[in-house]
């Protein structure tokens, strides 16, 4: 069968790369974005406009530009972050364009697909949710004095970098509403992709959007994970099947056709396998990474793992 479309979930550097990918052997994409960050020019412009933090949706964009000198050009136009410590001072220009035609359109799916026109994009970006999210996360150890204590963050950027081990997380608002485009191209996909990314700032919060949640749940698309090439940050400590089993955790109903991991960073193949049956889904072993660079997908390979699973 055809691939006709292929939806990938994530955000920041690891959805970049995935789309990166699929690029090269899909011409509809859609990105569907992760909507939490708090931290640097995003969280600065969403505290001050009261807006979607633009971030992680600039990059998406950027990752899906025409490969030609024009989409090169925007591409880094719209990547460009003014430097010093002025009012401009660490902002992405791309942050001020999509926050402009947000305050023009007041449509922000609308403001996206007008930058995705400016950049000739090779696919379509949309948020994961309506409104600006925050993350709580339930983590173990935050203080090294009292290794077992159990504390509450609240903030992406916390979440992302506390020394402690994150147990769980949860959005605020609980129960986001999803934008009807995103559950529309989730339903209509013949393929979805979730990962790799930031495990429980990037992947797992579009598990816990409910109608987003519902969609994956109901969907025809075949649906693959794409796992982590390092055992680091958020998921420092954990093994490739623990990674796997906390997302079953977080979405019980989850169904899962394949797991795709790179054989350096599969610590437990037995455990994997069995975590992700729990899921419904056979595991995938092949080379991703960059040569010489194991912490970083390699776009041809990933490209042509992602091709040869899409048949």
């Amino acid at each position: 069968m055809a691939i006709r479309s292929v939806v990938a979930l994530g955000g920041g550097h690891g959805l970049a790369a995935s789309l990166e990918a699929l690029k090269l052997v899909c011409d509809d994409i859609t990105a569907v974005v992760t909507v939490a960050d708090d931290g640097g020019s995003s969280g600065r412009l969403r505290g001050e406009f009261d807006v979607l933090p633009p971030g992680d949706l600039r990059m998406a964009l950027s990752a899906l530009c025409d490969d030609t000198e024009w989409g090169h050009t925007w591409r880094d136009v719209l990547q460009h972050r003014f430097p010093g410590d002025g009012p401009l001072g660490g902002h992405a220009l791309g942050n001020l364009l999509i926050v402009a035609l947000w305050d023009l359109n007041k449509d922000p799916v609308a403001g996206l697909d007008l930058v995705g026109r400016l950049l000739e994009a090779r696919g379509r970006v949309l948020p994961m949710a309506a409104v600006p999210l925050d993350i709580t996360a339930q983590v173990q150890g935050c203080d090294p004095a009292h290794p077992d204590e159990v504390s509450t963050l609240r903030g992406q950027y916390a979440v992302a970098t506390t020394p402690g081990t994150v147990r769980s997380i949860a959005l605020v608002p609980p129960e986001p509403p999803a934008a009807p485009e995103t559950v529309e191209a989730v339903r209509d996909a013949d393929w979805v992709v979730l990962g790799p990314g930031s495990w429980f700032t990037s992947v797992m919060p579009h598990l816990m959007v409910p109608a987003l949640r519902n969609a994956l749940h109901d969907t025809t698309a075949r649906r693959l994970l794409t796992l982590n090439l390092e055992h680091s940050g958020e998921t420092a400590g954990m093994t490739t099947a623990r990674q796997v089993e906390v997302l079953a955790d977080h979405a019980p109903r989850l169904k899962l056709d394949v797991v795709l991991a790179d054989p350096s960073a599969v610590d437990d193949e037995d455990g994997l396998r069995a975590a992700a049956a729990r899921l419904g889904a056979q595991v995938v072993l092949a080379p991703v990474a960059k040569r010489g660079e194991p912490g970083q997908h390699d776009t041809l390979r990933l490209a042509a793992a992602y091709r040869d699973l899409f048949g």
